[in-house]
C-alpha cells in the first residue's frame, strides 16, 4: 500500500475540452439523474480514500437545494506545484479532464471515481465550487466557477483534523434546468448505500430540516455505520416475513492473481419484487455487468451441484432464471482498473471479472450450503416448487401458441422462428427480398423471424380503413403479428416478444421506417406503450485498417473517427442490408450480444401524446400545407426529435 500522495503521483493525459458543450458524454445527460450523478462522482472519490485505508470518516452536508458539501479525512489532493507544469497539482486535477493519481499503479489498488475525470467534470458543470485541502492541520482554499479558477490557492484557518479534502459545489443552471434540485431522499440513500458497503466507514449525514419533506423519515443528523455491512443492507431492503429462511446467505472471497474481492448476501422469498443490486468499488451498477453475470452463474452451479449430490434431478438442471426468480441479493466487488460502459458506470464491462466471480462465488456458496443443511433444504425445496410451476405454465403456453398458429394464415414470405414460446422471440421487418435473404442467413433460427416487405407500405395517414386492409404488405404484417389492429388489438395474441424495424441506413430506409412507425402509432399504439417496438441500428460504413475493422452508423461518426486517428483507412459504404454479408449483418445488427436497438416509446401524459399525434398528422397527414410549412421552418436546422 502506498502511503505517500504527492504532486509527482498526478499524471496528465490530456486537457479538459468540451465538457460544458457536451455534458451528456460525461454524465449521461442534463436531466435529474445526471444532476445527482455529480454528487456520486465526488463521494466516490472520498470512498476511494476509505477503501485504500487512508480515510475513516466522510461528512455530507446538504446546505440548500442546489448546494452540497462532501468532506473526508483522507490524504488530501496534493497542493504543491506539479513537476511538469507551472500550476499546482490541485488546479491540474480540477481543470484537466484526464489528470489524477489513479492512472498510476500503486497509488490506489481499487477505485470508483477518477480524480481528474469525475472531479474536473463536476467542476466544469458547477456555477460555484469551493475546494478545501487540509495538510498537517493547515487548510488551503481555492474557488472555481464553470471549470475555471476564480482565485489562487490561499491559506485558510488551522484545523484539528490532520488531512483531508472538502468539496462544496452548486450545479450550473446554464447546464441543468432551473427546476432541478437535489432530491434529499436520493442523496441520503446514496450515503446509506456507501456505508453498508464498507463496514468500518462512518458517514456523518447533515441536512437542514426545512429541506426534508414533512412526512419523510430522513433525519436531520445521523452517523451511518453498519456492523454487518451488506447483510444489514439486505435485511433492511427485504421484509423478513416473506423469507424462506431466517438466515441470509452470505459469502466473501479474494483472488490473489487479480487482487479482486467479492462479497455477497442473498435471500429467497415469496413472490415479491426481488431486490437485485450490484456494486463495483462501491459504485452502484444499475445495469449489473460482468461481476453480476459471474455471480449468478456461480450461485446456480453451486445449487445444481448440491442438488445433484442429493439426487434432486429437477433442481440439478435449474437455470439461472429459475434460481433468481424469487431471490434478492446484494453483490459488492472490488477490482483493479475497472472498465464501465460510459462515465456514469451503470454497467461493469471488465471481461476478466466474470470467470473470477463465478469461481469464487461457486466455491464459497457450496461451502455455505453444506454448512447450513436446514436452510439449504428449504432453498432446494422452494426452487423445486418454482420449477414445477414454471413447467406447468410452459405446457399451457405451448398449447395456446400451437392453437393460435393453426388458426391464422401466415404470410408466405415470413421465415418464422422455431420456438414454441413467445418469450425471447423477435420479428424483424426488413425492406425487400435481398435484405430478407441476408437477414434469414444471419438470424438465430430459434427465436428470430424475418418478414421482408416489398417496397414501401402505404401511408396510413392518407388512407381509409378499407385501403389499409387491402394493402398486401400491411395484410402480411398483421398476419405475422397475429394481434389485429385498432380496438381489436390484443397483446396476448402478439406472436413475438419484440417487433424490430430493420431498414437500410439511408434516406430511403428512414422513409420506410417512418411509414412503419406511422402505421404502428396510428393502428396499434398499445404495442408501442407495451414496449414491444424497436428500431435496429445497422451500420452505413465499414472502416478498416489492416486487421482492425470498425462499423459506423453515419457520416459524422466516420469523419470523427478518421480525424481522430489519422490513419489510412479503407472505407466501404453499404448500399443496403442486402449488400451486407450475413456474418456482417449478424455481428453489427442482429446478434443480441453485440447489436444496438432503439426502443420506441410514447410519453405517459395524454397532453404529450396529443402533441406527438399532431406532429405526425402534420408530417404524414392529408394536408400538404402543414408538411410544407414544417419543411420550410426546419430545413436549415439540425433536428433531434424525441417523439
Amino acid at each position: 500500500m502506498v502511503s505517500s500522495y504527492t504532486a509527482k503521483d498526478i499524471e496528465i493525459l490530456e486537457g479538459l475540452s468540451g465538457v460544458r458543450k457536451r455534458p451528456a458524454m460525461y454524465i449521461g445527460g442534463t436531466d435529474e439523474n445526471a444532476y445527482h450523478h455529480l454528487f456520486s462522482e465526488i463521494i466516490d472519490n472520498s470512498m476511494d480514500e476509505v477503501v485504500a485505508g487512508h480515510a475513516k470518516t466522510i461528512d455530507v452536508k446538504v446546505l440548500n437545494k442546489q448546494t452540497i458539501q462532501i468532506s473526508d479525512d483522507g490524504r488530501g489532493i496534493p497542493i504543491e506545484k506539479h513537476p511538469k507544469k507551472k500550476k499546482t497539482a490541485l488546479e491540474i486535477v480540477m481543470t484537466s479532464l484526464h489528470a489524477g493519481g489513479k492512472f498510476k499503479s500503486g497509488v490506489y489498488n481499487t477505485s470508483a471515481g477518477l480524480h481528474g475525470v469525475g472531479l474536473s467534470v463536476v467542476n466544469a458543470l458547477s456555477s460555484k465550487l469551493i475546494v478545501e485541502i487540509i495538510k498537517k492541520k493547515q487548510s488551503f482554499v481555492q474557488k472555481y466557477s464553470k471549470g475555471k479558477a476564480l482565485t489562487i490557492l490561499k491559506k485558510g484557518i488551522k484545523k484539528k483534523q490532520n488531512s483531508g479534502t472538502s468539496i462544496t459545489f452548486t450545479p450550473d443552471k446554464e447546464i441543468f434546468k432551473n427546476d432541478i434540485c437535489f432530491d434529499i431522499t436520493k442523496i441520503y440513500e446514496v450515503c446509506k448505500n456507501k456505508a453498508y458497503l464498507i463496514k468500518d466507514v462512518k458517514i456523518n449525514w447533515e441536512c437542514k430540516r426545512e429541506l426534508i419533506k414533512r412526512n419523510s423519515d430522513i433525519p436531520k443528523k445521523e452517523t451511518l455505520c453498519f456492523k454487518n455491512g451488506i447483510q444489514d443492507y439486505l435485511e433492511t431492503e427485504l421484509s423478513q416475513k416473506t423469507a424462506i429462511n431466517d438466515k441470509i446467505g452470505f459469502g466473501k472471497g479474494y483472488d490473489n492473481d487479480t487482487k479482486s474481492k467479492f462479497e455477497f448476501a442473498l435471500q429467497w422469498h415469496q413472490k415479491i419484487n426481488p431486490i437485485k443490486k450490484s456494486f463495483c468499488n462501491t459504485v452502484y451498477n444499475i445495469n449489473g455487468g460482468t461481476h453480476e453475470v459471474g455471480f449468478k452463474t456461480g450461485i446456480t452451479k453451486a445449487i445444481r451441484k448440491f442438488s445433484s449430490l442429493r439426487k434432486n434431478k429437477l433442481v440439478a438442471k435449474a437455470t439461472s432464471d429459475d434460481v433468481f426468480q424469487n431471490c434478492s441479493f446484494i453483490l459488492s466487488a472490488f477490482i483493479e482498473n475497472p472498465e464501465f460502459e460510459g462515465q456514469t458506470k451503470h454497467k461493469l464491462s471488465s471481461s476478466f471479472v466474470q470467470k473470477i466471480a463465478e469461481k469464487i462465488t461457486q466455491n464459497i456458496f457450496e461451502e455455505w450450503l453444506n454448512r447450513n443443511q436446514k436452510h439449504s433444504k428449504n432453498i432446494i425445496n422452494y426452487l423445486e416448487e418454482i420449477i414445477r410451476e414454471k413447467n406447468l405454465q410452459n405446457i399451457n403456453l405451448n398449447i395456446d401458441r400451437q392453437s393460435a398458429t393453426r388458426k391464422i394464415r401466415l404470410p408466405g414470405k415470413l421465415a418464422d422462428c422455431t420456438s414454441d414460446k413467445i418469450e425471447g422471440t423477435e420479428l424483424f421487418i426488413v425492406e425487400g427480398d435481398s435484405a430478407g435473404g441476408s437477414a434469414k442467413q444471419a438470424r438465430e433460427r430459434l427465436t428470430q423471424a424475418i418478414l421482408p416487405l416489398r417496397g414501401k407500405i402505404i401511408n396510413v395517414k392518407n388512407a381509409n380503413a378499407a385501403k389499409i386492409l387491402a394493402n398486401t404488405e400491411i395484410s402480411n404484417l398483421l398476419q405475422a403479428l397475429g394481434c389485429q389492429r385498432g380496438k381489436k388489438y390484443n397483446s396476448k395474441d402478439l406472436r413475438y416478444e419484440k417487433i424490430i424495424i430493420m431498414t437500410d441506413a439511408d434516406v430511403d430506409g428512414d422513409h420506410i421506417s417512418t411509414l412503419l412507425l406511422t402505421f404502428f402509432f396510428s393502428e396499434i399504439p398499445q404495442l408501442i406503450k407495451d414496449g414491444r417496438l424497436f428500431l435496429a441500428v445497422p451500420p452505413l460504413y465499414k472502416i478498416s485498417s489492416g486487421k482492425e475493422v470498425i462499423y459506423v452508423n453515419d457520416d459524422k461518426a466516420k469523419d470523427k473517427l478518421i480525424k481522430k486517428n489519422g490513419k489510412n483507412y479503407e472505407i466501404s459504404r453499404f448500399k443496403g442490408l442486402g449488400e451486407m454479408m450475413p456474418a456482417q449483418l449478424k455481428e453489427t445488427t442482429m446478434n443480441k450480444e453485440t447489436r444496438k436497438l432503439i426502443k420506441v416509446t410514447l410519453p405517459n401524459l395524454k397532453s404529450k401524446v396529443s402533441k406527438v399525434s399532431k406532429f405526425i398528422d402534420n408530417l404524414m397527414g392529408k394536408n400538404p400545407e402543414n408538411r410544407l410549412k414544417f419543411i420550410s421552418d426546419n430545413a436549415n436546422k439540425n433536428l433531434n426529435l424525441d417523439v
